[in-house]
């Protein structure tokens, strides 16, 4: 393994990999405008995530950088170039695709070199690159079976096989994982991110999927009806989220929001009514901000307290409990969406308890009547 790793760091050294900078893209689908001025630094080496819902423009993103969609304004460069006018077999990309796309009468071996004889490369090269990919991903022993005999987890590592023999600058992956089972997703989550640090390169990943851009990213891309609606680490976006909708998306079970209204402001706190059992004086302002305005207040389930007293707490009664073993989750009721709270896996609450819950002043948001967070 050691020697693998180290023939791998070589590869780094003279294949370049590329950052990519795309600005002020649009993309129109006759008179809908999915991808509205989108403009972003991708680093070079970096694992970055698209993520948003159904129908926010992620894919749409990705096949226009691989060059599968048309660009109706804006640049998209890769390494400096502006590749805008490029075929995509001229972009050195490789994406992998949610369908494997493999040919059925190929065996693994002929499908991970199919590139690379259209190519026109030498025989021993072509050997030396799919064997390379293959013990990278560990299915030597399936070079020469076809895909119907293998796995969904093993057919989409043939995939990603095929990609790695291209030895591209750029790695896409469009929502590769979204066909295989809740285990072998997790699974493939350890091989990829083992896969980006093996091979040092640039990586863009799309996903709707909250958790996978969690635990892959150095940077995460939200985006929202073909905006970005904000760009950062993974734990940036979890702990300092710059709108409502970031607040909601990233996190699993969701951030919990409170219709309130905001009682008194000053320099450096803003107090609002919980619920009308309480106040809460929360360390965040804005200057727009003013008494009497509504406002939305966050919080995250693992960040309020079972049982507590005193001034931002409230009391309701329990109608779901969800026991995980390593944590409980308790749906309280509320005007509106449920309150989750995040307790200990061995809890003995039980539906139709009434429980106190503490709320963590420093932990809470607010977002105002346009949705942006109190910073």
């Amino acid at each position: 393994m050691k020697h693998q790793v180290s023939h791998l760091k070589d590869r780094s050294k003279e294949d370049e990999v590329a950052d990519i900078k795309i600005d002020t893209v649009n993309k129109y689908y006759g008179d809908v405008h999915v991808i509205k001025d989108v403009s972003l630094d991708i680093k070079s080496q970096s694992f970055t995530v698209l993520v948003g819902p159904s129908g926010c423009g992620k894919s749409t993103m990705l096949r226009m950088i691989a060059g599968l969609e048309d660009i109706h304004s804006g640049t998209i460069s890769i390494d400096g170039q502006v590749v805008n006018d490029l075929p995509p077999k001229q972009r050195n990309i490789a994406m992998v695709f949610q369908s494997y796309a493999l040919y059925p009468h190929m065996t693994v071996f002929d499908n991970m070199a199919f590139g690379l004889k259209l190519e026109k490369r030498s025989k021993d090269e072509i050997n030396e690159r799919v064997q390379e990919a293959a013990r990278i991903l560990q299915i030597e022993d399936y070079l020469h079976r076809k895909p119907k005999q293998l796995s969904g987890g093993q057919r989409q590592r043939v995939a990603i096989g095929r990609a790695i023999t291209r030895k591209p600058k750029v790695f896409l992956f469009d929502e590769p994982l979204s066909n295989l089972d809740a285990a072998l997703r997790v699974q493939m989550r350890v091989e990829l991110a083992k896969l980006h640090d093996q091979l040092n390169a640039t990586m863009i990943y799309v996903t709707h999927d909250q958790t996978e851009a969690m635990t892959l990213a150095n940077d995460i891309v939200v985006l929202d009806e073909g905006i970005v609606s904000q760009k950062g680490s993974p734990m940036d976006l979890y702990n300092d989220p710059n709108n409502l909708f970031v607040g909601g998306f990233i996190g699993s079970p969701k951030m919990n929001f409170i219709s309130t209204k905001i009682k008194s402001t000053s320099s450096d706190k803003t107090e609002v009514d919980l619920m009308g059992s309480s106040t809460i004086s929360i360390p965040k302002t804005s200057a727009s901000a003013s008494a009497g305005d509504s406002v939305e207040l966050g919080i995250r389930p693992e960040h309020l307290t079972v049982n507590a007293d005193g001034d931002g707490s409230w009391e309701s009664k329990v109608f779901v409990v969800e026991k995980l073993g390593s944590g409980t989750f308790l749906y309280l009721e509320k005007e509106g969406e449920p309150l989750v709270v995040e307790t200990e896996g061995d809890s003995n609450i039980k539906v139709g308890d009434t429980v106190k819950v503490g709320f963590s002043a420093s932990r809470c948001h607010l977002f105002d009547s346009s949705k942006q967070a109190f910073k």
